[in-house]
């Protein structure tokens, strides 16, 4: 393909995709495929010459649609958001075209940086500490991580290191693997399953607070916790907070839970993958008070912010913690600009060596949007969550299930939890509209998410019409 049949191409994908995601709620929202549906529709093997592009284009509807849960769906209210926008696809495209590998300054100084101001723009539409804003004197600062997991991944494996060094110092005669040993992390009961497969990998104990009444964690349970462990010689080191669980949309009590952690000398990290995004707004940014106490914070533009995948921003405090703990200095990566003093290699914030130029798509869309815009999506969204919840509550055969912060509502069917596990399965087989559940309380419940940019109050509707629809035929079977 040259240049011309790439400009060509190039608009024929454009309008492919722009009419993909014009006319997307008429297809069914979840695919009708059994595992291993693709196998038969193509080779085993790849072609030796070379195939036709418009044939590789009428595959895309034959073999890969079929196959496809529509996230961008009005109809799609499972999981939480996955954004996207024009603006944000446009970048990626120049992103790939540029196509740089940017793990260091020298490698492609605009890719490192344009994350650095971009990080410190999206921190100041948050409010956050200046501790976490780089400028160029600062010594904390953001970085795009993959995924939320990451992030919590990465700030784990910090608190690790400093944590052993720490214990080695005053006690230069243990080894590390006997500090390891006793370090214990601790997270909500309500957390992402992320935050327990950090630890697996950090090789380290992960002990989950008890929540309360609203499926939050507050200081006094994990005080007592912190105290009965250090009773048993073993060396509280993390705390990684919750704002906005995946379950129910939650609120870890960071302003009860950061002074214990900074008390006990304890990393925190907040996790507010979902609703981090909603702090641009004034209303919902008291939620974030208390993440002066932390030495680390992230959340996902590219879930609520209409910055598609992956783009998962994280701060720290001091990153001298972050990069501490995984600079490696190999000749052929050190350059002459590395000790300005600024953010120049952001190979020692994370896991890959290769970085993606991310920051592209946050210029593009906090551009195009302006903060205004952004909040105006974020309130509609959080604005029909609210009209789902007044139709759930003015139906006496169903029940509300968590307080309706954000987007997210969690409500269930009056009855055992087999019969809500009956509506959701007949919910999804009909695929004009998905959902998934989560369990609170030992009760399975049913989560309603406000996901796609195009969703609107009739799509809303509409929803609730078919569940009520689907119980009321389930309400009518004789079993029930």
């Amino acid at each position: 393909m040259d240049a011309e049949e790439f400009r060509r191409r190039g608009r024929e994908m454009v309008d492919y995709v722009a009419n993909y995601l014009e006319n997307i709620e008429q297809r069914p929202v979840y695919p009708d495929v059994e595992p291993g549906y693709l196998r038969s529709l193509i080779p085993t093997e790849a072609p030796l010459e070379p195939d036709n592009y418009d044939d590789i284009i009428k595959d895309v509807e034959r073999v890969i649609m079929p196959g496809v849960t529509h996230w961008h769906s009005p109809y799609f209210f499972a999981y939480f958001p996955a954004a996207n926008s024009y603006p944000a696809l446009l970048a990626d495209m120049l992103c790939g075209a540029i196509g740089c590998i940017g793990f260091s300054w020298a490698s492609s100084p605009v890719c490192t940086e344009l994350e650095t101001v971009m990080l410190d723009w999206l921190g100041k539409m948050l409010n956050l500490p200046e501790h976490f804003i780089a400028g160029t004197h600062g010594h904390g600062g953001g970085v795009i991580q993959s995924t939320a997991s990451e992030a919590t991944l990465m700030s784990l494996l910090a608190a690790r290191c400093k944590a052993v060094r720490r214990a080695q110092a005053s006690n230069p005669e243990k080894s590390e693997a006997e500090i390891v040993s006793k370090l214990v992390a601790y997270t909500s009961e309500q957390a992402h399953c992320s935050v327990e497969r950090a630890s697996l990998i950090g090789g380290v104990m992960m002990k989950k607070v008890p929540t309360d009444n609203n499926y939050a964690v507050g200081g006094g349970m994990f005080k007592k916790m912190l105290e009965e462990d250090k009773a048993d010689g073993l060396i509280p080191f993390y705390f990684c907070a919750t704002l906005g669980t995946t379950a129910s949309c939650a609120f870890d009590h960071i302003t009860e839970l950061g002074p214990i952690c900074n008390k006990e000398n304890m990393w925190m990290h907040i996790d507010a993958a979902y609703a981090g995004s909603a702090f641009i707004c004034p209303e919902f940014r008291p939620l974030l008070n208390g993440v002066e106490f932390a030495d680390s914070f992230n959340f996902n533009p590219h879930k609520w912010l209409l910055i598609n995948f992956d783009c998962s921003a994280m701060w720290v405090k001091k990153r001298q913690d972050l990069i501490g703990a995984f600079k490696m200095e190999p000749l052929y990566l050190k350059h002459e600009n590395q000790e300005s003093g600024m953010i120049t290699d952001y190979r020692h914030w994370g896991i890959p060596l290769g970085r993606r130029f991310r920051s592209l798509k946050m210029w593009f869309v906090f551009r195009i949007y302006g903060i205004q815009g952004l909040q105006a999506y974020i309130r509609k969204q959080v604005g029909l969550a609210k009209e789902f919840e007044s139709l759930v509550r003015a139906d006496k055969r169903f029940e509300i299930c968590a307080e309706v912060i954000m987007g997210l509502v969690c409500f269930r069917l009056k009855g055992s939890n087999k019969l809500n596990e009956l509506l959701l399965k007949r919910i999804t087989k009909s695929r004009e509209i998905h959902l998934v559940p989560c369990q609170l309380s030992g009760r399975f419940v049913l989560r309603f998410a406000i996901c796609a940019l195009t969703t609107d109050s009739r799509h809303v509707q509409e929803a609730w019409r078919h569940i009520t629809q689907l119980t009321f035929e389930i309400l009518q079977e004789p079993n029930h």
